[in-house]
């Protein structure tokens, strides 16, 4: 069904999808016993009582996600059926049930009137699938008889004893003998030899005491499977709306150049198919490497081509034929054979009643000139005589290598035949009878795992040069598991060095390090941690410069030194995710191209230009804001500017002075515990640490260098650039009435407000949708990374949706959004502002934000697409003044932030939440979560005070506060002002 699979130790294909996980079809999901037996024994066992389920492995089994079996008063023995055709049972099994559901009969290819009493009110018929349920008791009690002869013939205790091994039919040598409508002498003198009577007499007398009863699921499906080829197509090119319940995908796990030349009805697994190749309905390629141009007909199934037998396929047609190739190992010569039948052709039936290549034997001996003595040694008989040990399949010639071409020729007309014959006779030959023993396992099974991770570096340049939405996360671990990590690295270097995008290039690196973080095997320490070690330095120093080319070679170069043990492994990962934050850092900047500055009349000297802001709520769709998601995804948020306790809480000031120098201070912290920080920065070197987001006054530092008031790195000294530009230097005051860690956007939207001043100070301007775009480039610089919804939130008025579109440069739009008259007082009186304590780090959340939407985690991804839905849905609910509606947004958007960023819940905020549910339409913890403040929507207005002594009863909150708050119509404010110290 195309799902992404790896290969066990044995090299056995399995599925790692578990059943009931998210993307998995609810209506059924199809599994080969042998392999998925867990997936469909746990939708069949919900509810059953402890036991043994047994399962014959011959077919496929579709079955329903709930298929409804009633356990109550279960004892005994359980038979699972499915529904089928009365047509189909004629050549299977079928049960004979009574009214209450116990079986009276197994009935196996039984006549029309056996068959039409075993017939349901609907005409269906319960078919024996083969699987089974014993209970505890009975699985005992059958366990038992192993000891007991001859049955311990069945088990190497028996055979190591001497006895003569006997073989056992579930069906018609342990279940049967529970039949009501079955007697002791039937079913024992039913078993042939001597040895098969006794055997069944001892089954009689341990399991006749058991009821077996049938559940017969509607909605399942059975498929036999059959050695028929025929039969094994059309199983596998099952359309829609098929007879059959089953349904493949037309291509797995595979790299198509033209998937338009696929048609309907045909499957592609596990192939390389480049070029133009055309697949008709009701035909199978697997395990391919093919180029094309190629033209396969329908009935055909062509497995194990690699990509030289391109050219021999080339000009040849294929219609209903069976074309494969197989690894063969002859004592210690590996080789390489083919071989070619119809798939119509019957295995075991004689020559003379049967066809080669869909026509009578006859009529091929004439067309090629072969004779029966070539196939078959003189003595043996005719009825002998059969496709199965037919000596078709060149192996070996004494002085020309053999391919594809030396089978091919069966298919050509005689005229051409003719040529060939002699080739053919010269080579030794085998017959499939003679070549299966041959068949080497493990080259094969290394040959397809090769194939399919050679597309799976295919998929890796499709999937990132392409920009899709698909994980890779799943082939990395299987490249891992199965050692072909090296080969992958290798490709995700390739990409990130030749896409000429910063954006990609990112992703492709953020590969590495999921690549790098499973060769951990989940030791070597946490993910997340520095990423500054100097042997790094210089890579990182190419991808600042822009040489995305030669930082990607130094880093591979220098990965090679950490892969030695999971500690280092674990800490290169970190560094590829620091280099890759370098490159999303570049991609945002391209933001750069809305700054637009014009000329402003410089203030006189000593003149304060003080500005002032509002705080933020986020409404809805946070997260799809930030850095790679909004240029790779597209954003939505709904902001609200809002007054805290009736006031703008965050600004700043800034006045020219005549010293040469840069004095920043800056004040933080709620009111009752204000700090200040006093810096003097008087030469460039003290510049230096701006990229540090925890060095003293970084922010304002990278706010004189993003808005060129000072030229960072420069030959001319600091003092020397003020002087000229401006006649003395700057001092800069900034202050924030809110916590650290608010989830208000305090940081953001000071970076707005700094630049603002500083360029009207400057004697520039800047339009606010430049400042934010401004901000943007800041943070860029600063290394905190962050989204645009804080500045949009803080610097345009009032209720209003940013918008960001999947592409770079990466661009901001803001629409206001037009409210109801008075539904801005209804949303002043309805909005409480509840300080909850706990401070949060939006940076430690954002690097596994960052990992999960890289890795394309489908969760994720989801998740993207319902924050930018809900946002539309809050704009919606807020255009039309529905309180309600507003809430159930805010809720839901709540919700969507723990799926993004897990743990942002801390326990004391749960139980805050489950308290103020009953008053509420709905609440959210600002920003991304973790702490600061949570913003109510209260279904009753004026409610500050009610939710104080709700909150003070409840047990286990920690300090809290109340804050009340206010939309915001007017936005930030900028004024000059004089010369006052204060």
């Amino acid at each position: 069904q195309g799902r992404d699979f790896s290969f066990d130790d044995c090299g056995r294909a399995f599925t790692c999808l578990p059943a009931e996980e998210p993307g998995a079809p609810a209506e059924a999901l199809v599994c080969n016993l042998d392999s998925l037996l867990w997936t469909m024994t746990r939708r069949l066992c919900v509810g059953s009582p402890p036991g043994v389920w047994v399962c014959s492995t011959d077919m496929l089994l579709t079955v329903p996600s709930a298929p409804g079996i009633d356990w109550d008063g279960f004892q005994g023995v359980r038979v699972i059926a499915v529904p089928g055709s009365q047509a189909y049972a004629r050549n299977h099994g079928v049960y004979l049930a009574d009214e209450q559901g116990l079986v009276r009969n197994i009935i196996y290819k039984g006549t029309e009137a056996q068959i039409q009493q075993c017939a349901g009110p609907d005409g269906t018929v319960p078919l024996v699938c083969g699987v089974v349920f014993f209970s505890s008791d009975a699985a005992e009690q059958l366990l038992a008889t192993h000891v007991i002869p001859p049955l311990d013939a069945c088990t190497y205790l028996g055979l190591d004893s001497g006895a003569p091994p006997i073989q056992l039919s579930l069906f018609f040598d342990i279940v049967l003998c529970m039949a009501g409508g079955v007697t002791e002498e039937d079913f024992v003198k039913g078993g042939g030899d001597a040895s098969v009577r006794s055997a069944r007499s001892v089954l009689w007398t341990a399991l006749r005491a058991f009821p077996l009863s049938m559940a017969c699921i509607p909605g399942a499906s059975y498929d036999y499977m059959t050695t028929s080829a025929s039969d094994h197509i059309r199983s596998l090119t099952l359309l829609p709306g098929s007879a059959s319940h089953l349904c493949f995908c037309k291509t797995a796990h595979s790299h198509v150049d033209q998937p338009s030349l696929l048609e309907d009805g045909s499957s592609v697994t596990n192939c390389l198919l480049e070029g133009a190749v055309q697949l008709a309905a009701g035909s199978v390629i697997q395990h391919c490497h093919l180029q094309g141009p190629l033209e396969i007909g329908p009935g055909c199934l062509l497995s194990g081509l690699a990509t030289g037998s391109s050219l021999a396929l080339q000009g040849c047609p294929l219609r209903d034929v069976i074309l494969q190739g197989h690894h063969v190992r002859l004592r210690d010569l590996p080789c390489r054979v083919f071989t070619l039948t119809g798939c119509l052709d019957d295995w075991q039936s004689p020559a003379k009643e049967a066809t080669y290549l869909n026509v009578p034997w006859a009529e091929f001996f004439h067309r090629t000139g072969i004779r029966e003595g070539d196939l078959w040694d003189a003595e043996m008989p005719q009825r002998s005589r059969c496709l199965l040990n037919a000596r078709l399949f060149p192996v070996l010639h004494t002085c020309e290598v053999l391919g594809l071409e030396d089978v091919l020729w069966l298919l050509a007309p005689a005229a051409v035949a003719g040529e060939r014959l002699a080739r053919w006779r010269a080579a030794w030959r085998m017959s499939w009878q003679e070549l299966l023993p041959c068949l080497d396992k493990a080259a094969e099974l290394a040959a397809r795992r090769a194939l399919f991770f050679l597309q799976g570096q295919r998929k890796v340049r499709r999937v990132l040069l392409g920009c899709q939405d698909s994980s890779l996360l799943p082939l990395a671990r299987s490249a891992v598991h199965e050692g072909y990590h090296e080969a992958l690295l290798g490709t995700l270097d390739e990409v990130a060095s030749t896409a000429g995008d910063a954006g990609i290039a990112a992703r492709a690196l953020a590969c590495i390090a999921d690549v790098l973080g499973c060769m951990a095997q989940g030791e070597g320490g946490l993910r997340s941690g520095p990423a500054a070690n100097r042997e790094w330095a210089s890579a990182f120093g190419r991808l600042e410069s822009g040489d995305i080319a030669g930082g990607v070679r130094e880093l591979a170069a220098e990965r090679q030194k950490w892969m030695s043990r999971p500690a280092l492994l674990v800490r290169a990962a970190r560094h590829y995710e620091g280099a890759e934050q370098i490159l999303i850092r570049k991609a945002v900047m391209s933001s750069c191209q809305f700054v637009t500055v014009g000329q402003a009349e410089l203030p006189p000297l000593g003149h304060w230009v003080q500005v002032a802001c509002p705080a933020r709520l986020d409404l809805s769709g946070g997260w799809s804001d930030t850095p790679p998601i909004t240029y790779e995804h597209g954003g939505a948020v709904v902001d609200v500017a809002v007054l805290v306790d009736g006031c703008r809480p965050i600004g700043t000031r800034v006045r020219r002075i005549r010293e040469p120098e840069l004095r920043l201070v800056s004040f933080s912290g709620m009111p009752q515990s204000e700090a200040a920080v006093e810096l003097v920065c008087r030469e460039l070197e003290h510049l230096q640490d701006y990229c540090q987001p925890h060095a003293p006054g970084a922010l304002l530092k990278a706010a004189f260098i993003c808005t060129q008031v000072v030229q960072f790195p420069s030959q001319k000294p600091l003092c020397a650039q003020l002087m000229e530009s401006f006649g003395g230097g700057f001092e800069v005051h900034t202050w924030s009435k809110l916590p650290h860690g608010s989830g208000l956007g305090t940081s953001s939207i000071l970076a707005g407000a700094v630049m603002a001043s500083l360029y009207q100070a400057a004697g520039k301007s800047a339009s606010t949708e430049s400042l934010i775009h401004a901000v943007l480039h800041l943070e860029q610089k600063l290394t905190t990374g962050g989204g645009w919804q804080d500045q949009v939130g803080g610097l345009i008025p009032g209720i209003k949706i940013g918008r960001s579109r999947a592409q770079l440069p990466l661009r901001v739009e803001v629409e206001k959004i037009p409210v109801p008259s008075g539904f801005t007082q209804t949303l002043n009186d309805h909005l409480v502002l509840v300080y909850t304590g706990k401070t949060r780090l939006a940076r430690n959340l954002l690097q596994d934000v960052v990992r999960n939407w890289y890795a394309r985690l489908p969760s994720a991804v989801q998740n993207a697409d319902a924050l930018v839905g809900n946002a539309e849905e809050c704009a919606q609910a807020l255009r039309q003044g529905n309180l309600p509606l507003v809430g159930k947004c805010l809720d839901r958007y709540w919700q969507q932030k723990k799926c993004m960023a897990p743990g942002c819940e801390p326990l004391a905020v749960g139980r805050m939440m489950d308290a103020l549910r009953p008053y509420v339409y709905g609440q959210c913890l600002a920003g991304a979560g973790g702490g600061g403040f949570l913003y109510v929507l209260t279904k009753d207005p004026q409610q500050k005070e009610a939710l104080h002594q709700i909150l003070a009863k409840t047990e286990g909150l920690g300090n809290f506060s109340i804050h009340s708050i206010k939309v915001d119509m007017g936005g930030f404010s900028m004024e000059v002002v004089g010369c006052d110290p204060k």
